[in-house]
């Protein structure tokens, strides 16, 4: 979903040197830009994102951070453009509202940071609650769904720079993508379209094209969602909360190769 004029990469001119000379010529490079997250008016966070799908990067964040108990909470979401950026205005109660400013987490977002602008451990260490159990998937469903998704990945054709984030159901099926040059960002809004469209989270797993660290499994797990299988490896903070809620957590997962790391039960 665009919500903004850009289609998320730029053409700019360069120089390359291909097959033993230089040529003039034009290559797509990734977009990224601030935007900024306020609550009731109030600024919170600034993001370095690709300019796409910021309504739902607002929607996930929110969500993902328990900045908020419940989807419901998130009252009202726009995009604004002004002089100065973008802005995802979000409107929550005045509870939830005074909650965020007794954490005081205002920070510079870059695109790799993860948990970074926590004040405290208990802050950056947030144990989600455990998620539900049941949902399985067959070996060759997952194959299915890891053989896919590189034919969703459109800004990554393009440009070799962009992670994604899938949702796909337990048959394999990759229902929705969304990148961003972030992978935090790719992960919160596809959550983020998720919780909008009201889509029932235990139908389903995520799958990442970034390695899966400990934010990663914190995200996934605070949306409810049972499994989480990313194409690079976990780390070891990530495995224990995995284990820990209940979560399956599949790292290197490639169409010649897949390791479980956490609850095995969900793959026959």
């Amino acid at each position: 979903m665009r919500e903004t004029g850009s289609p998320g990469f730029l053409d700019v001119p360069v120089q390359r040197w291909r097959d033993g000379h230089w040529e003039e010529t034009g290559d797509l490079v990734a977009e990224e830009v601030p935007v900024a997250l306020t609550f009731n008016s109030i600024p919170h966070v600034v993001m370095l994102a690709t300019p796409l799908d910021l309504v739902d990067l607002g929607y996930g964040f929110t969500f993902t951070e328990a900045l908020v108990s419940e989807v419901a909470q998130i009252r009202a979401a726009e995009l604004r453009e002004n002089e100065s950026g973008l802005e995802v205005a979000l409107s929550i109660p005045q509870e939830q509202l005074a909650t965020m400013l007794d954490r005081r987490r205002n920070l510079m977002g870059r695109t790799g940071c993860g948990v970074c602008g926590a004040e405290t451990i208990e802050d950056a260490i947030r144990r989600p609650l455990p998620v539900p159990s049941g949902g399985t998937i067959r070996h060759a469903a997952l194959l299915q769904a890891l053989a896919a998704l590189r034919g969703g990945q459109s800004l990554n054709a393009r440009t070799g720079s962009f992670h994604a984030a899938a949702w796909v159901d337990w048959s394999g099926k990759i229902l929705l993508v969304r990148e961003d040059v972030g992978r935090h960002n790719a992960l919160d809004k596809v959550i983020g379209a998720l919780l909008r469209a009201g889509t029932d989270r235990s139908d389903g797993f995520l799958l990442v094209t970034s390695r899966a660290s400990y934010e990663m499994v914190q995200k996934a797990a605070t949306a409810g969602v049972r499994m989480l299988v990313a194409v690079s490896a976990p780390t070891a903070l990530a495995i224990r909360l995995a284990s820990e809620t209940g979560l399956t957590l599949v790292g290197f997962a490639r169409e010649n190769q897949q390791v479980v790391y956490t609850h095995p039960e969900r793959l026959k």
